[in-house]
């Protein structure tokens, strides 16, 4: 009995080519980054698109970018190199570890909480490199550098991630900042809503908590002036030109001419360490989490505090 022909598998170079070219967002750039001749990478696209039967990628005045076919192939495309990789991984002993580890995490968390840990871990695997990747910025988000296979792990706020293996970390307190010459009283809802109020841009997910804080509390928002710059926004407000809202490792140092408050019924950030549920039990992956989390509670004697009010805002939409 004849079989039929086994019909054509991408090779990891195919997959490897396409997602390059999609995240570089020309072949040009793509080709450059990979070290390879732009048309070796134009080949490894065309033979894929030859067994789809259909383009993945189109050229736009803004550079290449995934058809909605191709947005469907690259997310199996990054699971399958992904994959690929972490057959070695798996095969590693915890206490002879290899390779890179890449976290993505807010420029608060990146400085304040995530260098002990780093160091720490360093120190007991000198063999693997770790990649401390921004993710306050709309291109490397934090989640999506998770989900898109360019972190391997993210520090996120819980709650609000649906379908990663979370590891809770600390709370991270917002607090109302205003001039010094304010004074130290408690701030108040009539406060909030009388003058500029200075937040991170809308798509930054600190805008959305407090946004969120500040609608449910029937504050207006009539005065909000958006900044990507923490160190802008503080700066203005020191100066007088009006408040802020900022987590507490956003502050930390608090700059001079400046006073934080906690806000009226309290907000605060759950932060925890995100990585895809199927690769949680990696060695490498789970040495990074066990040295986090021992450094956090060191640094935090009994461990995580219990959830202040408002620490679990509502979710995101």
């Amino acid at each position: 009995m004849s079989r039929d022909p086994a019909p054509p598998t991408p090779t990891l170079s195919q997959l490897r080519a396409l997602i390059a070219v999609a995240q570089a967002g020309s072949f040009g750039e793509a080709a450059a980054e990979l070290g390879v001749s732009q048309s070796s990478l134009s080949e490894a696209v065309g033979r894929l698109e030859a067994m789809t039967g259909r383009p993945l990628l189109r050229r736009t005045p803004g550079g290449t970018v995934a058809t909605a076919a191709g947005e469907r192939v690259l997310a199996h495309a990054r699971a399958a190199v992904q994959a690929a990789g972490d057959v070695l991984l798996a095969a590693q002993d915890s206490g002879e570890l290899s390779g890179t580890l890449r976290v993505a995490a807010y420029r608060s968390v990146a400085t304040h909480l995530l260098p002990p840990a780093l160091a720490t871990f360093r120190r007991a695997h000198p063999g693997v490199r770790t990649v401390l990747l921004d993710g306050d910025t709309e291109e490397t988000d934090a989640e999506l550098a998770l989900r898109t296979g360019r972190a391997d792990a993210a520090v996120v706020v819980q709650g609000h991630t649906p379908g990663l293996h979370l590891t809770p970390l600390v709370y991270d307190e917002y607090l109302f900042v205003a001039p010094a010459a304010r004074g130290d009283h408690p701030a108040t809802l009539e406060e909030l809503s009388g003058q500029t109020l200075f937040l991170p841009p809308g798509r930054d997910q600190c805008h959305r908590l407090v946004r969120q804080y500040l609608e449910r509390e029937g504050v207006s928002l009539s005065g909000l002036t958006e900044n990507p710059q923490d160190s802008v926004i503080l700066s203005m407000v020191a100066h007088g030109l009006g408040v802020t809202i900022l987590p507490r490792l956003a502050l930390h140092p608090l700059p001079g001419g400046l006073v934080s408050l906690p806000l009226p019924g309290g907000l605060s950030r759950p932060l925890a360490l995100a990585v895809l549920p199927w690769r949680a039990h990696l060695p490498l992956l789970r040495a990074f989490t066990d040295t986090l989390t021992r450094t956090l509670a060191a640094r935090v004697p009994g461990g995580p505090p219990t959830p202040p009010p408002g620490a679990w805002p509502p979710a995101l939409h």
